[in-house]
């Protein structure tokens, strides 16, 4: 690999010589791509995908909520780039959830909403996540109940608690969002809730909460008093 281009050093050698956290956005992406157009460099195709990133997500994280089919748009970007690319925003998206996860108490309805936000408010489909506690609040494991559904009462209270007990779980939380933008629970949101409290009750596995997702905006049912 070149070490430099019209005598600038190539982001590759940046890394090498100073490390990464030396290097823009721009440059560590550069080195992913590896390779620009004839009329762009490496940097200023990076410079130009980082463009895409959507309010209110900037950078790499930005990237998440842009397609394959945008990304393919850039010239220079074919779909090997474009699903590096994808891949890239996935793991930093992943890595930052992680990050925020650390000594986050899921007992705090405000907290689990704002844990959840960002993954779910941008969906066009329901979904429903059932949060698995420790005794102290903190997570020790998710499952995805249902994807693409927009009928809250067909969410199982068998399946529920089967995946309760696999996770060997002290306390549960049901998250869920509203495509529509408006987490006003609906009829069945209450209904589904009412028979997993009282079910978890009878086999001492707590539903703590219910958190809808709507746009930038939650309703919780402990904070509600409904549960």
């Amino acid at each position: 690999m070149k070490q430099k281009e019209n005598g600038v050093i190539l982001p590759y050698e940046r890394f090498v010589r100073f490390g990464p956290e030396n290097l823009t956005e721009s440059e560590l992406l550069a080195i992913i791509l590896r390779t620009g157009t004839k009329d762009k460099s490496a940097v200023e195709l990076a410079d130009q995908v980082l463009s895409l990133a959507r309010y209110p997500r900037e950078g790499l994280l930005g990237l998440y909520d842009v397609t394959l089919e945008e990304l393919m748009q850039i010239k220079g970007i074919g779909m090997v780039k474009a699903v590096k690319l994808k891949s890239l925003a996935e793991l930093s998206m992943r890595i930052s959830r992680a990050s925020a996860k650390e000594g986050l108490c899921f007992l705090n309805s405000s907290a689990v909403a704002g844990y959840y936000m960002e993954k779910l408010r941008h969906r066009d489909t329901e979904c429903v996540m059932l949060v698995c506690l420790d005794g102290k609040g903190q997570l020790i494991g998710e499952k995805k109940l249902s994807d693409g559904s927009v009928k809250m009462s067909l969410v199982s209270p068998r399946e529920v608690f089967i995946e309760a007990l696999h996770q060997r779980a002290v306390n549960i939380i049901l998250v869920h969002n509203h495509p529509s933008g408006d987490p006003t629970p609906s009829y069945a949101d209450r209904e589904v809730t009412r028979s997993l409290f009282e079910l978890g009750e009878k086999m001492d596995i707590p539903l703590l909460d219910h958190i809808i997702i709507g746009d930038n905006r939650y309703t919780s049912f402990k904070e509600m008093d409904w549960i």
